[in-house]
């Protein structure tokens, strides 16, 4: 492994990308969980035929075998290298580090396994694989330059993205104009694949989502009596895509509940934060029941830690997807993030058989703690991406950019199946998990109902004690 710690470089004008901006998805976060599910069964009928075709091709009498193609699958495999480069920058320094390394535990793991029987099967060959990776600084600008570094001097065969949506909304560019695959567990904001890029393929489903699940739980705990109706919302979040899709899961799900909600409070802040006192006057006094804020880790540790310190408490509370980590609750004690909500991209609690026993056994095996979802999504990302490569039996670009789009890979996240829809920019689309801290340690999955392994609990005790 490589790894560079790299300074800023002033960042790369990618003005002829800006004609492929597309626009905004027409279609809601559950209508697009449809639209994946028709993609699905659509997919299944093309393969289908192909296997019928295929049967045909090879019957008796059909005279002799045509020579591959260039650029078939045939021609893929005689072509290929001694060894699969992917190259990847991540933050490993910066304000983004700590996540950062997550994510290369994640990448890691993965090209581990993977060679551990001597690589990926391409064709009738099996190539080692290899990750180059780079210190991307938390800069969007290092991000896209190490990014062209790695395609045009290092000539990787592929990239695996970098962590959070400001980089990679920056680096999916040089991708996209390079015309090279790039595969990331790290951007969920829609703006990101709302531009018409076919290079780019995201398995984090939608912030959106995560909201309007997150919210789905607070209406069954309206209709149980646990909480009132209408209820008042402080919205707070991160001025970003990603604190904008937040916003906006919640905006139209209120819009949609015929007056169950009343949002008294919508206001972003920016990110890294060192006081949010002002912010925090103003929720205390819009009288909101629930506190909904999106926020990345940093932000969530010092916005919670001024917020008990004011003796704030809500009924809800969340922070989007941020809520159980071990460094909030060294950092906060336990006491400061108990009852905390946040709907997450999967969970170890998701099943202790199959790909997800196997993924957690040998992710606590080699660094001697229980996975979090960052470091699943890091992982899966690098399977996606290994995966089209088998089935493309080839590393050309173009072969494994097609094998993406039509992927259907089991996976460890929730649905336990992993596709990048075309209708979705090439966003993978499932459901979110909620989970919700104890006063004992735990944060068991709370909803939906078939993924349970405990109740939640409204309106929040901590209240009664404030």
């Amino acid at each position: 492994m490589l790894i560079v710690y790299a300074p800023a470089i002033p960042a790369h004008p990618y003005s002829q990308c800006g004609s492929h901006r597309a626009s905004p998805s027409p279609f809601s976060p559950s209508e697009r969980i449809r639209l994946v599910r028709n993609h699905l069964t659509r997919k299944r009928h093309v393969l289908a035929v192909l296997a019928l075709l295929l049967l045909s091709a090879c019957a008796p009498g059909q005279g002799p075998e045509e020579p591959a193609a260039a650029g078939s699958e045939g021609d893929g495999a005689a072509n290929l290298p001694g060894e699969i480069v992917i190259g990847a920058t991540l933050p490993l320094t910066g304000e983004e580090s700590r996540i950062g390394g997550f994510y290369r535990e994640g990448y890691e793991l993965a090209f581990e396994l993977e060679n551990e029987d001597g690589g990926l099967q391409v064709g009738d060959q099996t190539v080692p694989v290899q990750l180059e990776l780079l210190d991307d600084t938390t800069n969007q600008a290092t991000a896209v330059s190490l990014a062209e570094r790695l395609i045009t001097q290092d000539n990787v065969n592929a990239l695996l993205g970098t962590y959070s949506t400001s980089l990679v909304e920056a680096q999916s560019t040089a991708a996209e104009q390079n015309q090279i695959p790039y595969v990331n567990g790290g951007g969920a904001a829609t703006s990101i694949y709302e531009r018409g890029y076919q290079w780019i393929f995201g398995n984090l489903a939608p912030i959106e989502l995560l909201a309007e699940t997150e919210m789905e739980w607070i209406e069954e705990q309206q209709e149980a009596g646990n909480l009132p109706k209408p209820a008042k919302i402080a919205v707070v979040w991160e001025n970003t895509s990603h604190g904008k899709d937040f916003q906006k899961g919640i905006t139209e799900f209120v819009e949609a509940s015929e007056g169950d909600y009343e949002i008294v409070m919508d206001e972003s802040f920016e990110l890294n934060g060192r006081d949010f006192s002002a912010l925090l006057s103003e929720v205390k006094a819009s009288g909101a029941d629930l506190f909904m804020v999106d926020a990345h880790l940093p932000d969530y540790i010092t916005m919670q830690r001024q917020y008990t310190t004011a003796g704030l408490c809500h009924d809800v509370i969340t922070y989007g997807a941020r809520g159980p980590e071990p460094d909030a609750r060294d950092a906060l004690g336990e006491e400061a993030v108990s009852y905390i909500l946040s709907a997450v991209w999967w969970n170890a609690q998701l099943g202790d058989e199959g790909i997800n026993k196997e993924f957690v056994d040998a992710f606590t095996a080699k660094y001697d703690k229980e996975p979090e979802w960052y470091h699943a999504v890091s992982y899966e990302a690098a399977r996606a991406l290994f995966t089209a490569i088998q089935n493309a039996g080839s590393v050309e670009p173009e072969a494994v950019r097609d094998a993406l789009a039509n992927l259907e890979m089991e996976s460890l996240l929730p649905g336990g199946s992993l596709t990048f829809p075309e209708e979705s920019g090439f966003q993978a689309q499932y459901p979110f998990v909620v989970q919700q801290n104890m006063p004992e340690g735990e944060s068991p999955i709370i909803y939906p109902e078939d993924t349970a392994t405990g109740e939640g609990v409204a309106p929040n005790p901590n209240c009664d004690q404030a």
